[in-house]
């Protein structure tokens, strides 16, 4: 079966210029915008440890947002393929990038922790198990060249019994 191409356009427009553009290290700020014809703009900048505003999304945040995004989406989709009824979902991602001596780096790791409340008539068994198939069909995930480790936990609802 031949697959499926899909592209994305998104719009980075700086807006750090204080006036003199880039004539020093010190001089303009890391702001920006992203945006797509069909979403609201996001507000970027750099990470605070390299003199960006930590009022704004860092490039380093979103990556780790793809991330959880991209997991709760195939996991909702999993889940509900296979009989799990999800109410709730929330992740708590955390990511590690490394940084070398001459300044530049990489992510050693995300770790993803969803929490899961799925109703008291669905299989926790089966709700964990889905988690392991993420990895598999995560379009981000496939995508990244680190390793992305999951903590997940499932909740059931309190309310009939199973029978």
């Amino acid at each position: 079966m031949r697959g499926r191409t899909h592209e994305y356009d998104v719009e980075v427009v700086w807006t750090g210029n204080r006036g003199v553009g880039t004539s020093g290290y010190t001089t303009y700020g890391r702001e920006h915008d992203l945006s797509t014809a069909s979403a609201p703009t996001i507000p970027g900048s750099a990470d605070p440890a390299f003199r960006g505003d930590p009022a704004r999304w860092n490039p380093e945040q979103l990556q780790v947002a793809a991330l959880s995004q991209c997991h709760m989406l195939w996991y909702l989709h999993l889940a509900a393929a296979a009989g799990v009824v999800v109410t709730a979902y929330e992740d708590s991602a955390h990511g590690v990038m490394v940084q070398d001596a001459g300044g530049g780096g990489q992510f050693a790791s995300v770790t993803l922790r969803p929490r899961v409340t799925i109703t008291a008539d669905s299989d926790p068994d089966v709700a964990h198990r889905v988690h392991a198939q993420v990895p598999e069909v995560c379009f981000i995930a496939r995508s990244v060249s680190f390793p992305v480790h999951y903590e997940p936990v499932i909740t059931v609802e309190e309310g009939a019994p199973r029978v």
